[in-house]
């Protein structure tokens, strides 16, 4: 399984790391990719981080899932690449997951991506889910769409991603050995 986490300049470091983490553990072929032409990117709160490609360098392959942290002014940044929202759109048609978290699940609602579906974002950001019936939980999965509220909903966003392409029973036992609850 291939997982491009997308980063931005100011994205939420926790949500983009967590995901990365749980996931490579459970045996995906996970990639940092960058949205500018840089791979160091550095997060809302000063981390930089060396991405493993750019966007512009990844080929016209499409992963089986986009992954978008959220953070301020990183979801911005993420909403203002047109690649990035022309992959999520090919992603969509194609039938692949996308997850979103914090405030990014407002990219997904700008393109169109949540008509119809129940989500969750960071508070204050919910009439950007336009078409979407929003619910009050952490994490939500609605089809081939999660997603989170926020940074404390981390680990419970990258244990539903592994859900979902591994099954409950490796979410299971990477719960246990990560002392996860």
């Amino acid at each position: 399984m291939k997982v491009y986490v997308m980063l931005a300049d100011g994205f939420e470091e926790t949500e983009a790391l967590v995901p990365w983490d749980v996931l490579k553990r459970a045996g995906a072929e996970v990639k940092l990719v960058s949205v500018s032409a840089s791979k160091r990117v550095t997060g809302a709160h000063g981390l930089a981080v060396e991405a493993d490609a750019v966007i512009d360098g990844i080929g016209p392959s499409i992963p089986d899932c986009i992954v978008l942290p959220g953070g301020m002014p990183g979801t911005l940044n993420l909403k203002a690449c047109a690649k990035l929202s022309a992959m999520l759109l090919e992603a969509d048609s194609k039938g692949g997951v996308i997850a979103a978290i914090c405030a990014a699940p407002s990219v997904l609602g700008g393109l169109g991506l949540l008509k119809g579906k129940k989500a969750v974002c960071f508070p204050g950001f919910e009439n950007t889910l336009d078409g979407a019936t929003v619910v009050d939980t952490a994490v939500c999965r609605d089809g081939r769409i999660i997603t989170a509220k926020g940074m404390g909903a981390a680990f419970e966003f990258a244990f539903a991603l592994t859900d979902l392409f591994f099954g409950n029973e490796t979410a299971a036992q990477l719960k246990k050995g990560v002392q996860y609850n």
